[in-house]
């Protein structure tokens, strides 16, 4: 094994990547929640949401930093 240089990654990457992490997955367990408590249209909502999300990310990436 060896160690990765992660020297290269700006502030604004780790960020913007922290923050869509925790809203994509949020999202995400919170659908899974919602269907489990048997509210089918909210737990949709929020799978919804995760995949815009993800979307936008990947966007806001190809735009600002590749």
């Amino acid at each position: 094994m060896s160690l990765v240089d992660v020297s290269d990654v700006s502030a604004a990457l780790f960020i913007l990547g922290i923050v869509f992490l925790l809203l994509i997955f949020g999202l995400l367990s919170f659908g899974i929640l919602r269907m489990f408590q048997q509210k089918f249209r909210t737990g949709w909502f929020c799978f919804g949401g995760a995949v815009v999300s993800f979307g936008v990310f990947m966007y806001i990436l190809n735009e600002w930093f590749l």
